[in-house]
């Protein structure tokens, strides 16, 4: 498993310990971490689901005016450390 895998799946339990079942979805530059977070959440259960989340690269919280909340979080995938990154349009 890639290190984002591996840190969205760690990531994930974290949530699912707190209570928030969440999935990992593998993407060509990142792994995201997705979990439905309820009305009623504590502060001292929002701690520990920033903390969890805090361990990714992006973050967020997606509100819709159904009153749904999606909680996400983007860890990106390791940059060959050589050659040209940016792709063909950016060469110099």
């Amino acid at each position: 498993m890639p290190a984002s895998g591996a840190r969205a799946a760690a990531i994930a339990a974290r949530l699912s310990d707190l209570g928030l079942p969440a999935r990992v979805e593998e993407h060509g530059r990142h792994t995201s971490v997705e979990a439905a977070v309820p009305e009623s959440l504590s502060a001292d259960l929002w701690r520990e689901v920033l903390e969890a989340v805090a361990e990714a690269d992006r973050f967020g919280l997606l509100a819709t005016s159904l009153n749904d909340r999606t909680l996400w979080a983007v860890i990106r995938k390791a940059v060959p450390a050589t050659g040209d990154v940016r792709g063909p349009s950016h060469q110099r």
